[in-house]
């Protein structure tokens, strides 16, 4: 029989703590190797919270771990250096260039609800306004009309 634990761990640094050893114990599962090969999958994802799935087989006591993508917000985050969004939509949190911009798009194609690169684009851009940051100094909703008017397409193919 199988089982899935969901959890978000910060990368490279999951632990045999909650909420991963609390939910492995009573399937007679040892959190150890189990942490270990999620910091291992994870550790490119240092500093940033990144979703993980452990399916247990709880018959034969083997697992499977699978790393998920980091939500945009960590993704614009770290590309900007800042830990946080702005908390006034005045003073700007960070910036990111906008070839940051097409590589986090790029990166989170796979799993967003844009059919196009450029959908994705303009997501991740207005991720990026929520959090007060910029993109090659100017504000996110500029660049998502340049974006609509095909100013950056060499960019999004």
């Amino acid at each position: 029989m199988k089982k899935t634990i969901d959890a978000i761990v910060e990368g490279g640094k999951a632990t045999s703590g909650p909420p991963l050893g609390p939910a492995l114990g009573p399937m007679g599962i040892n959190a150890g190797p189990v942490v270990a090969k999620i910091n291992e999958m994870t550790h490119a994802f240092s500093g940033m919270k990144v979703p993980v799935k452990v399916v247990v087989n709880t018959d034969d006591k083997s697992f499977e771990v699978h790393v998920g993508s980091p939500p945009t917000s960590e993704l614009v985050k770290k590309e900007a250096g800042i830990e946080k969004g702005a908390g006034n939509a005045e003073a700007p949190a960070g910036e990111i260039s906008f070839e940051a911009l097409v590589r986090i798009a790029k990166g989170k194609s796979s799993n967003s609800l844009g059919k196009h690169l450029k959908d994705v684009a303009k997501e991740v851009a207005g991720t990026c306004k929520s959090l007060g940051v910029k993109i090659d100094g100017k504000d996110a909703r500029v660049v998502i009309r340049e974006i609509d008017g095909g100013k950056h397409d060499s960019l999004l193919k």
